[in-house]
């Protein structure tokens, strides 16, 4: 029935205006690209070309079918000037098990998943990217064809600490000394894109394995846990009381003569091939130098004896063969009892020391402590009590002091807080505020990013510190049965799987789009330059960084050339360089790695 045109024009004047932003809107549709647990918030974002409030967005299921709508809010801030508006869109309301996209306008999200145990698959991929890292004679083919290398470390000598100097802190000063050996030191994992082995870093991602594996066991986890547990076993000599802290140099030195680990771009095997005697350039590559962190009789750095007694007495919580559990919790006892505590100085980590910068140390005899405890409840070791009551004294000390951090390489407190506040009923308070000191800093971070993300991608780390809030937010759950954080947690790992900017998921092989050109030497020369098979399956890179830390970066020679170029979505302060030179962005790492997979295994 036609309307009057009097009634007609009343319609009109009545009816809501639309936006002039309702117009078709243009950009970029960014999402989890692995999907989000049924029960989760699920929120994505619509990198704008133009502001688009008010926009209509919906949900498409695998047939097609619309199961969802919604409009878009304001903007939580502008991108860049090519992408000056970022809108949240909210679709919680999808909960029904499925796979899926988002459309808006002319844009398509990449596809997704809801459901429960999306993440398990990712933890095994991370266990994977240990797998590959492995050195040593145990390796595993895998999908890169690893092969047996570094057998030299077998009948490895001992080296005086380097001297070091430098605008960075990098620059060898003076030669290397031989001070001891031969001793085996054959194993372990790479720590990153390099062959160079670290005792500090791989303690660190045994712990974390350790906490993955105690709360879900995996056969393939336990199995790389005992391989890194009997590499870290030959870091400590028991007989003398001296831990060794780094396998390699990375840093070479033409005034001394000789390359180090970073100067030479090659698969790892080739380096037990070289014909070298002492004084020969490569002599270093092969005969890799082993650095002691401390001299017989001389306490440990105490960064050091926590972590390292962390990730044995985790072992002995995890492993099945009590005969070993128990070996393991010996160990663990041992270097904790020679933690330096007094007149610390500066922490050895790696050499030289501006490679891993830490200067905390509290956190790590918590958590060493912590673990001990546990480990000698589940063993019957009358030791537990005392255990139990230095990490009430050292959770004291690192909350009192003034260097605290979060979930990261450099701070391990939110692990052994979480076990801590159920081990030691008197301090559950002082720990659980602790954790939500953590969690709101991430908050408040969160608050100014137009992705909610937590972390500073103008500094290092983003990818591992946002899994690291990811974690933190399902322990402090744990803990306290508390959801507040819930929601934060799940957008720091949207965020790491492709909910940025640049929507790239910072787990390789994770979502549709990833990094194919890591800065990685055995990935680089063995695997593909695209998607597929033939990658470093689970390894998380960097992720974003400062504009800065990319001045003057090369192609290592030798190096299968490898970019895709992501310019369009950098700001002038941060940028993602997928390319083989850009190890700010895209070198993997184990400890990146370890720390996703405990976000992984914490996720619902």
């Amino acid at each position: 029935m036609r309307r009057p045109a009097l009634a007609l024009l009343a319609a009109l004047l009545l009816a809501p205006a639309v936006p002039a932003t309702a117009a078709p809107a243009t950009g970029e549709l960014r999402v989890d690209q692995v999907g989000y647990g049924t029960t989760e918030t699920k929120v994505a974002y619509l990198l704008g070309k133009t502001p688009a409030e008010g926009v209509p967005f919906r949900v498409v299921d695998a047939r097609g079918k619309t199961v969802h709508t919604g409009r878009t809010p304001a903007a939580t801030g502008s991108w860049n000037p090519g992408h000056p508006a970022v809108h949240p869109l909210d679709f919680s309301g999808v909960k029904q098990p499925g796979t899926y996209r988002l459309k808006l306008g002319s844009a398509t999200s990449p596809e997704f998943r809801i459901g429960t145990g999306l993440f398990t698959p990712l933890a095994r991929a991370n266990n994977e990217f240990f797998q590959a890292q492995r050195d040593g004679a145990e390796v595993i083919p895998g999908r890169l064809g690893r092969k047996p290398a570094h057998l030299a470390d077998r009948r490895a000598t001992v080296y005086a600490p380097p001297e070091f100097g430098g605008d960075f802190g990098d620059e060898i000063l003076a030669p290397l000394k031989p001070i001891g050996g031969p001793i085996d030191v054959e194993g372990g994992w790479a720590d990153a894109g390099d062959y160079v082995k670290f005792t500090s870093n791989s303690a660190y991602s045994l712990a974390e394995m350790g906490y993955a594996l105690r709360g879900r066991y995996d056969r393939a986890l336990a199995d790389e846990v005992r391989f890194g547990l009997r590499w870290l076993d030959k870091m400590w000599d028991a007989r003398t009381g001296v831990l060794y802290a780094q396998v390699g140099i990375g840093t070479g030195s033409e005034k001394f003569g000789f390359l180090g680990d970073h100067d030479v771009w090659r698969l790892p095997e080739a380096d037990d091939a070289r014909q070298v005697e002492p004084g020969h350039p490569e002599y270093f590559v092969k005969h890799r130098p082993v650095f002691p962190a401390n001299a017989p009789g001389e306490a440990v750095s105490p960064n050091l004896a926590g972590r390292v007694a962390a990730a044995f007495a985790l072992g002995a919580q995890v492993e099945r063969d009590k005969n070993l559990a128990r070996q393991y919790l010996d160990e663990a006892a041992s270097i904790f009892a020679k933690a330096k505590t007094t007149g610390v100085g500066e922490l050895v980590t790696a050499f030289p020391h501006s490679y891993y910068p830490e200067s905390s140390w509290r956190d790590d005899l918590e958590l060493g402590a912590t673990q001990l405890a546990l480990a000698g409840q589940r063993l019957g070791d009358r030791r537990a009590k005392g255990w139990t009551e230095q990490a009430v004294h050292w959770a004291r000390e690192y909350i009192a002091g003034d260097d605290r951090s979060t979930l990261n390489l450099y701070d391990t407190s939110a692990l052994a807080h979480a076990d801590l506040a159920r081990l030691a009923p008197q301090v559950r308070g002082e720990l659980v505020a602790d954790l939500r000191r953590q969690l709101d800093e991430g908050v408040a971070g969160a608050q100014a990013s137009p992705f909610r993300t937590a972390v500073d991608l103008t500094q290092f780390d983003a990818a591992t510190k946002s899994f690291g809030f990811a974690a933190t937010a399902r322990l402090y759950r744990g803990v306290t049965g508390d959801g507040t954080y819930d929601a934060f947690g799940t957008q720091q790992r949207n965020f790491a799987l492709g909910a940025n900017a640049w929507g790239v998921s910072l787990v390789v092989g994770a979502g549709s789009r990833y990094p194919n050109c890591p800065h990685h030497q055995v990935a680089n020369l063995s695997g593909s330059t695209e998607p597929g098979a033939r990658i470093l399956h689970g390894a998380v890179v960097n992720g974003p960084n400062g504009t800065a830390n990319f001045e003057g970066l090369t192609p290592p020679d030798g190096a299968t050339p490898c970019t895709k170029p992501l310019a369009a979505f950098d700001t002038p302060d941060t940028r993602f360089f997928d390319d083989v030179s850009s190890w700010p962005s895209s070198e993997p790492a184990i400890d990146f790695t370890s720390t996703a997979l405990l976000a992984f295994t914490l996720s619902p």
